[in-house]
């Protein structure tokens, strides 16, 4: 089996750059290592190897964004094994796909090599976009949006404390975000819901770098969870994001939660998007948003 890092030297305000000379000095297999250069540029790297029609083991050595590019690119692919050295900020894949933490668990790995078949989550048809942690519309897009725009992650990246710049501005954004009406469709029902804060389809159940937003979600199940909150006054907001962690927000009333192999979802207005909390830009008013379980699987080691 060939083994393949690709390291995302942005990830983590560059952890990734400054953990890899350390970690690669360790290795004692043959291996290629590729830089991105760019977003999308993981998925460019993995696209190759698909070609190559070789038994693979593609670690990505970076963050969730870096994860979603090569499971996306992997997905559908019978050589490619899926692993993940945590580099990031909010490192929510390595939380359910697991991780390497060293090289000797990749050595072990290799001695007996294993991979599981596992779900990814797709929003839209032509062009899909394909998810492995969550997709959602509304002030988790709006919070992620401003995350990833901050100098205040890059600066709290510096101390480690990365997963705080969410927390801060969940408090920043929460006085200036509109909320949104949203119509559901699911099984050939129909759901309207007013006042909402967020709706996010989440394929397994951390974002936000450890949130429990979808406790009973699973990666092998064939099917998606819905998350919608609605009718919360402002500051109560504050308190159901208190309990996510620990996934108790699903006892609120105001919290509504779906399973299903497909949704459909309306807004009345542009509502900011984000998949595996990179933002996707603009909810459509005039054109719903279709989300389901791709066809598609991708082959992640199992450690």
């Amino acid at each position: 089996m060939e083994i393949v890092f690709i390291i995302n030297p942005t990830a983590g305000n560059g952890a990734a750059l400054r953990k890899w000379p350390k970690f690669s000095e360790t290795i004692d297999f043959p291996f290629e290592q590729f830089v991105t250069r760019s977003p999308g540029h993981a998925f460019q790297l993995v696209e190759q190897l698909k070609e190559r029609e070789r038994k693979t083991l593609v670690i990505g050595f970076g963050g969730d964004g870096t994860m979603r590019e090569i499971a996306a690119a992997a997905a559908g692919s019978k050589h490619l094994f899926i692993a993940s050295v945590p580099a990031g900020s909010g490192n929510d894949f390595a939380r359910t796909f697991g991780c390497f933490s060293s090289t000797q668990e990749i050595s072990r790995f290799l001695a007996s090599p294993k991979g599981q078949l596992t779900d990814i989550g797709q929003v839209g048809v032509q062009p899909e976009q394909l998810f492995t942690s969550s997709s959602g519309l509304g002030f988790d897009a709006a919070v992620a949006h401003a995350v990833n725009r901050s100098r205040t992650k890059l600066w709290l990246n510096k101390f480690r404390l990365g997963k705080l710049a969410y927390l801060i501005f969940v408090v920043t954004t929460l006085f200036a975000f509109k909320k949104f009406c949203l119509t559901v469709e699911l099984n050939g029902a129909v759901y309207h819901y007013e006042d909402v804060w967020l709706a996010t389809v989440s394929n397994q159940p951390y974002f936000g770098g450890g949130m429990k937003i979808s406790p009973n979600s699973s990666v092998h199940d064939g099917l998606l969870e819905l998350t919608v909150v609605h009718r919360l006054p402002r500051l109560k907001l504050l308190a159901v994001f208190g309990t996510v962690f620990s996934g108790s927000h699903t006892k609120f009333s105001e919290v509504v939660q779906f399973s299903g192999k497909h949704f459909s979802l309306a807004v009345d207005c542009p509502v900011p998007r984000h998949v595996d909390g990179d933002d996707a830009g603009m909810a459509d008013a005039q054109e719903p948003l279709e989300f389901c379980v791709s066809a598609k699987q991708w082959q992640q080691a199992k450690l």
